[in-house]
């Protein structure tokens, strides 16, 4: 038992790995700003072979899950669009944005351990796109409040920016999404402690 352990986390890093890794990171972040998109990009790349994904996730690949995919893209983004149905979709899209950066990091880590693989999916990518969608909820609840939700569309203009600006970097430059990845993790922790100081403000006597 503590051998097989040890083989676990033995498993050598290449450069193909650390790549995949990054990928998969800067994919997830993706996710946080839109669900479907990075997923459809990847499915794009795989479809293409610019990039390739795991063995049980060559579904990906598929014209089908292209065709799905695409129109959930669309589907999403338009969505988004409309003002307190963007909110709605936020209470879905969080946990639903931490599934897929889930999926996306499982279907394109490479040359690793399933259980570092699950492992490294589950926190770096699912963790990082729960995190970005739940900062960008808050961002526009605090939108709806303040405008009366006018502003909200350019909200998801600007977001879906960023989930395509995201997605682009992390098929192409990689290592560059990683480094945007860490910073929008960060804004989304600094996001969350001005909503916790907001919500639970410190009164004086």
């Amino acid at each position: 038992m503590i051998q097989a352990s040890a083989d676990i986390f033995s498993t050598p890093m290449t450069f193909t790995t650390l790549l995949s890794i990054a990928l998969g990171i800067g994919l997830a972040a993706s996710a946080g700003f839109r669900v479907f998109l990075p997923l459809f990009a990847l499915s794009l790349s795989a479809y293409f072979g610019l990039w390739p994904v795991n063995e049980n996730w060559q579904w990906l690949a598929s014209t089908p899950a292209l065709i799905i995919l695409g129109v959930a893209t669309l589907a999403e983004i338009g969505a988004y669009l409309v003002p307190f149905i963007d909110n709605l979709l936020d209470t879905l899209a969080v946990p639903l944005a931490g599934i897929a950066g889930t999926a996306i990091m499982a279907s394109t880590t490479a040359d690793l351990s399933p259980a570092i693989t699950w492992t490294l999916a589950i926190i770096a990518g699912g963790g990082a796109a729960a995190a970005i969608k739940g900062a960008t909820a808050t961002g526009r609840a605090a939108s709806t409040v303040t405008t009366g939700g006018l502003a909200n569309p350019v909200v998801s203009v600007a977001e879906t920016g960023a989930a395509v600006f995201m997605t682009l970097l992390s098929l192409f430059i990689p290592f560059a999404a990683v480094l945007l990845a860490l910073l929008l993790a960060f804004w989304a922790w600094r996001k969350y402690r001005a909503y916790q100081r907001n919500k639970h403000p410190v009164t004086t006597v």
